[in-house]
C-alpha cells in the first residue's frame, strides 16, 4: 500500500497548474448515459474518474482517449485529458457493487439511466466514511417524476414508463441530488423545477455543459433551476472547470510555506470564500483573471469558520485549513454543518503536536503549536490532504499512510508539490 514520506520545513516556490475538477467531471461523464456523443477536455487522471469510465463501459458507453478496461492501471504519462464518449449498447442498466462500492458519486448513473433507458439497477454507493449522505432525496424526487423504486439486497431497482416533469422541493441543497434530478429532467416530458437546488459551481458546470448539448435549462447557479425536457441531446466539445478544492489546498500550502507560489488555471469567484478566510488569517495575494499568487503568512491569526453549502466555506476544505490554524497565534474554531463525521483526521494531527479538541460538530484549535513529524493514517480524501499539509510544516519526517484516498481526488499531488520544492515521495508503507 502506498504512503507519502515528507520531510517538513522546505519552502514552496514557483507555479502549479490546477487540474480539472473531479466533482464537475464525474456528473458530466455520467451524463453520457443520456445518449449521443461529446468530447470532454481537462479530464483529471484520478482513481474515481477511472472507476467511472469502467462503470460506463459496462453500461455500453464507448470512449476514445483512454482504455477503460485498463483504466485502473492507466499511467499518468499515458492519460489523455480529452476523452470522446458515445453511446453504444443501450441494453445494460445495472451498476454493480464491485465498482459502485468505491465511489459514492456512482449513484449519478441512476437519473440518466431512468431518463434514457427507463430502467436502472444500482448498488447502494460506497466511498469515504464521512457521514451517512443518504440518497433518499434522489429517490423521492424520481418517484415524483414517475419512477417505481424498490430496494432489495443492497440494490436500488427503479423503472418508469417515462419520466414527467414536476416541481421538486429539496429539504437540503444536496449537490449529487440536484445533479441527478437535473440529468433526469433533461429528457423528461414537460417542465421540472428544482427548488432549494445546490448552487455549487460544479452543478453550474454540468448545467452549462447540458445547455451546450441542446438542453433547455435556466436558473443554474441559483437556488431554483428550471428544466424543460427535450427529445435528445446534440454533440459538443466542452472543457471541465478547474478543481476549486485542489486550488484551495495549494493556496493553504502557499500560506504555510510559500515564497511566491502562483496558482494557475483558476478563477477568483469559485474560491472566494477560501481566499476570504486566508485573508482573515493574514494572507495577501495578487490575482489575474486566471491565476493567484500568494506568500506565506508570517504571523497567521486565529479565526473561526462554519462550513456551509456554496457560496459558504466548503466542507471539503475543512481538513486542509486545520494545520494553518494549529500554528496560528490565538485560538480558532471550526463548526462542521455539512457532514456529521468529518473530524477523523484531528486525532492524527494531534499526534503531530496540534492542540485540537472536538465537541460534537465543533473543533476548537488552541493555536501556537509546533508540529512534529509522525506516522499518520489517512481516513478519507480530504483528511489525506490535510495531513500532507501538516507534514509539509512539521519538523522531521512524516509518513502519511493509505494515500489511495488522496488518489481519488488529487492528480499527482506529490509531483506537483515536489515541483514547488517540497520534500515528498511516494513509497510503500513497509519500505525502509
Amino acid at each position: 500500500m502506498d504512503a507519502f514520506r515528507i520531510v517538513g520545513g522546505h519552502p514552496l516556490r514557483g507555479s502549479v497548474r490546477i487540474s480539472g475538477s473531479k466533482n464537475a467531471a464525474l456528473p458530466i461523464l455520467f451524463s453520457s448515459l443520456l445518449g449521443g456523443s461529446f468530447t470532454l477536455g481537462r479530464v483529471p487522471c484520478l482513481r474515481d474518474v477511472k472507476t467511472t469510465l469502467l462503470l460506463l463501459e459496462q453500461l455500453g458507453i464507448k470512449n476514445s482517449g483512454c482504455h477503460p478496461a485498463k483504466a485502473s492501471e492507466e499511467r499518468e504519462d499515458r492519460w489523455s485529458e480529452s476523452i470522446a464518449l458515445h453511446e453504444g449498447d443501450t441494453s445494460a442498466f445495472e451498476a454493480p457493487y464491485d465498482l459502485v462500492r468505491t465511489m459514492r458519486a456512482s449513484v449519478l448513473c441512476l437519473g440518466p439511466l431512468l431518463a434514457r433507458r427507463r430502467r436502472a439497477r444500482v448498488s447502494l454507493p460506497g466511498g469515504c466514511l464521512i457521514g451517512a449522505r443518504p440518497i433518499d432525496m434522489h429517490l423521492k424526487a424520481f418517484e415524483r417524476m414517475g419512477a417505481r423504486i424498490t430496494i432489495h439486497h443492497g440494490y436500488i431497482d427503479a423503472e418508469t414508463d417515462g419520466l414527467e416533469g414536476c416541481e421538486i422541493s429539496l429539504p437540503y441543497p444536496t449537490v449529487t441530488g440536484t445533479e441527478n434530478i437535473l440529468m433526469a429532467a433533461v429528457l423528461a416530458k414537460g417542465t421540472t423545477t428544482i427548488v432549494n437546488a445546490a448552487e455549487e459551481p460544479e452543478v453550474t458546470d454540468l448545467a452549462r455543459f447540458l445547455v451546450a448539448r441542446g438542453a433547455k435549462i435556466s436558473g443554474e447557479g441559483s437556488s431554483t433551476i428550471r428544466i424543460e425536457g427535450v427529445d435528445r441531446l446534440d454533440s459538443t466539445d466542452y472543457t471541465v472547470m478547474f478543481d476549486r478544492i485542489e486550488a484551495g489546498t495549494f493556496l493553504v500550502g502557499a500560506a504555510l510555506l510559500g515564497q511566491g507560489v502562483r496558482i494557475e488555471g483558476v478563477e477568483h469567484a469559485p474560491i472566494a470564500s477560501i481566499l476570504d478566510l486566508l485573508s482573515a488569517m493574514g494572507a495577501e495575494h495578487e490575482s489575474t483573471p486566471s491565476s493567484i499568487t500568494l506568500e506565506a503568512i508570517r504571523r497567521p491569526r486565529g479565526t473561526s469558520l462554519r462550513t456551509l453549502p456554496y457560496p459558504g466555506f466548503p466542507t471539503d476544505m475543512q481538513a486542509q485549513i486545520l494545520p494553518l490554524m494549529a500554528i496560528a497565534e490565538g485560538p480558532s474554531s471550526v463548526v462542521e454543518t455539512v457532514f456529521e463525521n468529518r473530524f477523523t483526521h484531528v486525532m492524527e494531527m494531534n499526534r503531530m503536536g496540534a492542540n485540537i479538541e472536538i465537541h460534537g460538530s465543533q473543533a476548537t484549535v488552541r493555536g501556537g503549536s509546533r508540529l512534529e513529524g509522525a506516522a499518520v493514517m489517512a481516513s478519507d480524501l480530504r483528511a489525506s490532504a490535510g495531513l500532507v499539509l501538516a507534514g509539509l510544516i512539521a519538523e522531521g519526517e512524516t509518513e502519511v499512510r493509505r494515500v489511495y484516498h488522496i488518489d481519488r481526488g488529487y492528480e499527482a499531488i506529490e509531483k506537483k508539490l515536489e515541483a514547488l520544492g517540497a520534500r515528498i515521495k511516494r513509497v510503500q508503507e513497509d519500505q525502509p
